[in-house]
């Protein structure tokens, strides 16, 4: 075990990727604790960025994971957020970890909704900043293209791209610096199989473990 971390509190908080076990709620998870942070993981597939500032309905399920326990799947009227005020008076982060671009990169639309990300994305940084917390924010991954998402590399980049413009004061951490495009397998374009959970966690382990990041964190 490394000590990187050790000290802090970690929230983190996501969209599908967080959602089901083995993808980073397992992966990104174990890789902070092994850092040790002690960690606290909400996942709801399928929301947008604000819908972590009011209690809402994930479209497709969702998990939770606290500690070194279990994977907790939500199902049905189950899969909520938790509003991100409540989230951290419970568990007193010192980092809060956004896991959020594909859902709101909307693939299939002609072009990327700019107004709309934007919207989403401040209601959440606003939440941040009122709540004075060290925050990162992870962008979206390459993926492959096609899939039921209609992911392409281009939207990808535009998408991650824009999001490093709007989402201070997190940090932004960019995923598409951590493969080439296409190199980590997906069934569907966007969600990757274990080696890429794996190799994406780790990359992101290390990206919130580097001097860059652990000098804005507030112990």
């Amino acid at each position: 075990m490394s000590a990187l971390l050790a000290g802090l509190t970690v929230l983190i908080i996501g969209d599908s990727h967080m959602s089901t076990p083995d993808y980073l709620i397992t992966t990104l998870h174990d890789d902070l604790m092994s850092k040790g942070a002690v960690v606290y993981s909400f996942g709801a597939c399928g929301v947008a960025a604000g819908d972590w500032m009011v209690k809402s309905q994930s479209p497709c399920g969702g998990a939770t994971r606290f500690k070194d326990g279990p994977i907790e799947v939500k199902t049905g009227q189950d899969a909520m957020t938790r509003p991100f005020n409540e989230l951290v008076k419970t568990y007193k982060p010192n980092l809060v970890v956004v896991v959020n671009g594909d859902t709101m990169a909307s693939y299939a639309a002609p072009e990327l909704p700019k107004t709309w990300i934007w919207q989403q994305v401040s209601r959440l940084t606003k939440g941040v900043k009122n709540n004075a917390v060290g925050c990162v924010w992870v962008g979206p991954a390459w993926g492959t293209e096609g899939g039921k998402f209609n992911k392409t590399f281009a939207r990808a980049k535009e998408m991650s791209g824009y999001l490093s413009e709007i989402v201070a004061p997190c940090t932004y951490i960019d995923s598409l610096t951590m493969s080439k495009p296409g190199e980590w397998a997906s069934s569907d374009g966007q969600h990757f199989d274990l080696a890429g959970y794996k190799a994406w966690g780790t990359a992101i382990g290390n990206a919130i473990s580097s001097p860059a990041v652990l000098q804005t964190i507030k112990k």
